[in-house]
């Protein structure tokens, strides 16, 4: 994987004209823009259109990229415009149930069982992975793009307030009320687990 000074030197170039570096940025930034993306929407094919769109849009604002800048939270910014974008169009505001969406198994990559879970610590992780997909699909989508950036992607609260266009503080807040969302989730299947 390409580490992220590599990334941005190669971000440097391209915005300067040079047309292969494109291929470092790209494979440098697909996948985790590729994850960052279906964890918002939660469709892989809807992800991959998204990850296109958003490829496109660097590729036009090449040439506004501030030589020297980090390239990771500026193309996870425009990820997460042409996510909002999508959502706020007209053909797009009917709600997706969970039994809709294509499943690749990217959820199952990120189950939190070690290699040498039992069969019961393994269904006990899957449960409670799709337990946290389903809370956060249900947060206010600032609250959820602040979780996402800052749990999932490693984001640190500046980049993700650059990223979300808000303050440290905000994004702090919205952080906060998604991980509350979570415990009480999490608390509410316990306390039915023990009955």
């Amino acid at each position: 994987m390409t580490g992220d000074a590599e990334l941005d030197a190669a971000m440097d170039r391209y915005a300067d004209g040079e047309e292969r570096a494109f291929a470092i940025v790209h494979a440098g930034l697909y996948q985790r823009m590729r994850l960052f993306l279906l964890r918002l929407c939660r469709s892989p094919a809807l992800a991959d259109d998204l990850l296109q769109e958003a490829f496109l849009r660097i590729h036009r604002a090449r040439g506004s990229f501030a030589k020297g800048s980090r390239v990771v939270p500026w193309a996870y910014a425009i990820a997460r415009n042409v996510h909002t974008d999508h959502a706020r169009s007209a053909h797009t505001r009917r709600v997706t149930s969970l039994d809709e969406r294509d499943d690749e198994g990217d959820a199952e990559a990120e189950i939190p069982a070690g290699p040498g879970a039992s069969a019961e610590e393994l269904g006990i992780a899957k449960q409670t992975a799709k337990l946290v997909e389903e809370t956060l699909a249900r947060l206010p989508p600032a609250q959820r793009e602040a979780f996402v950036l800052i749990r999932y992607e490693g984001m640190s609260v500046a980049d993700t307030a650059r990223i979300l266009g808000a303050t440290e503080n905000a994004v702090k807040l919205r952080a906060f009320h998604a991980y509350e969302a979570l415990r009480a989730a999490l608390g509410i299947e316990k306390d039915r687990s023990k009955r």
